[in-house]
């Protein structure tokens, strides 16, 4: 006998609406990482009297190089997510035809 599958459209429709969320989440953490870390160049501080405050400048540059591998990290992970939801919704949709069609074949 050979064997039976069958898809549970309701699992792949829980799946995307998860999916949708975390898009939702990640669109929220891309705009913060973006918008929301900025730091001005003066904020650690700035040399006097012809003084130039190293330190502060390093601690400005590091700040600037995580804030940019936060950045593309998030990018990235959106950019997956985006495209497993786009190949969820459409094998769901490849699915449901097919029961549809299955179904009409059979009346």
């Amino acid at each position: 006998m050979a064997d039976q599958y069958r898809v549970d459209l309701s699992a792949l429709e829980e799946t995307m609406r998860k999916l949708n969320g975390i898009l939702k989440d990640l669109g929220g953490a891309q705009s913060d990482a973006r918008y929301k870390t900025t730091l001005s160049p003066n904020a650690l501080g700035t040399g006097s009297a012809g003084v130039n405050f190293v330190e502060a400048q390093k601690l400005h540059n590091a700040h600037t190089d995580m804030k940019n591998a936060i950045e593309s990290i998030v990018g990235h992970l959106h950019d997956v997510t985006n495209e497993f939801g786009t190949k969820t919704k459409k094998v769901h949709g490849n699915y449901q035809n097919q029961e549809a069609d299955t179904a009409a074949n059979m009346s």
